[in-house]
């Protein structure tokens, strides 16, 4: 009789070896944990398909190259160790992160040019942020933030994925208050940024609009504007101000978890009749759609999914 797969609630990769994701440890000293000097990137798994995962390397790789850093592993390694998280679990709908810290300092050793960086990786279960009955039924509840901005570009490079989460977390916070789901910051001067891990867009007078400044440039971003402009929609990106939110006749949010998420209502008044909007529901079926299009995802091989703990077959230098 088969024993049941040790990973089936998540495979990490942790110095060198596979293991379930509830024994998954980070060394207490690594700069990653005690100052987010790191990077990540995020793909998704659907239905047993890695959707653009070369897009999330990419962004991965320019963000060591800004972070001064370089990956532990090559690109081809990387992809192979996330791949065999997946085929691991067995997942078939899985969310995926890899990270890259600056590594463990030595003993009172502060010059980071002197950190050898380590990479992390691990695929658990996907995670909605708005989940489907929520989208369904309208969307999300969100608020545009007032007493929290988001943290400025000349601070944290926002095009580097990070865990600078202070202020979204705060901005979390002032959304429960409000009674809303989630927030949408500011950069301070009246122009809407992004939301804890989210890009957002708002259809204005017949175009959808996007911020340009102080957002990540996301995947999940990439794929409405490309589906936007394939259903002849003009889509603008640059300056969003804060009063084109409020008259905007659709507002959807965009990331890796969760797709393309409707939203419902804006500081507590309905956007459009706070029903799915036309173009929202379009571009979202598309972009599930396109999980199944071979140029864009490709099919895991998941053999036999092991229940052991073992030793990567690809090692990096950590």
């Amino acid at each position: 009789m088969a024993s049941e797969n040790a990973f089936s609630d998540g495979c990490a990769w942790v110095e060198g070896e596979y293991v379930p994701i509830s024994e998954a440890r980070v060394p207490i000293l690594d700069t990653g944990f005690v100052r987010s000097d790191l990077t990540y990137d995020v793909a998704a798994v659907w239905r047993g398909r890695f959707f653009r995962l070369d897009d999330h390397l990419d962004r991965l790789w320019r963000g060591c190259e800004r972070l001064r850093m370089t990956p532990p592993a090559t690109r081809e390694e990387v992809r192979a160790i996330m791949i065999e998280t997946v085929r691991r679990s067995g997942l078939q709908d899985a969310y995926v992160e890899v990270v890259v810290t600056r590594g463990v300092p030595g003993a009172g050793e502060r010059d980071p040019r002197r950190l050898t960086p380590r990479l992390y990786a691990y695929a658990i279960p996907y995670v909605w942020l708005v989940n489907p009955d929520m989208q369904d039924q309208g969307g999300a509840d969100i608020i545009v933030a007032r007493t929290t901005r988001r943290i400025p570009p000349g601070a944290v490079d926002p095009t580097v994925k990070n865990f600078h989460w202070g202020d979204l977390v705060r901005g979390l916070y002032e959304a429960y208050d409000r009674g809303a789901w989630l927030p949408v910051l500011t950069d301070g001067d009246g122009l809407v940024t992004e939301g804890p891990g989210f890009n957002v867009f708002a259809l204005v007078d017949g175009a959808l609009k996007t911020p340009e400044r102080g957002v990540l440039l996301g995947i999940t971003r990439k794929t409405a504007m490309e589906i936007a402009e394939s259903l002849d929609v003009p889509v603008h990106v640059g300056d969003l101000p804060v009063s084109d939110l409020y008259r905007a006749e659709e507002i959807f949010l965009t990331s890796t978890a969760g797709g393309v998420m409707p939203v419902a209502s804006l500081d507590g008044v309905p956007v459009g009749d706070s029903k799915v909007g036309s173009l929202t529901s379009r571009i979202r079926d598309r972009y599930w759609d396109l999980h199944s299009d071979p140029a864009l995802s490709f099919a895991v091989d998941y053999g036999e999914a092991s229940d052991r703990v073992g030793t990567a077959s690809v090692r990096s230098t950590v």
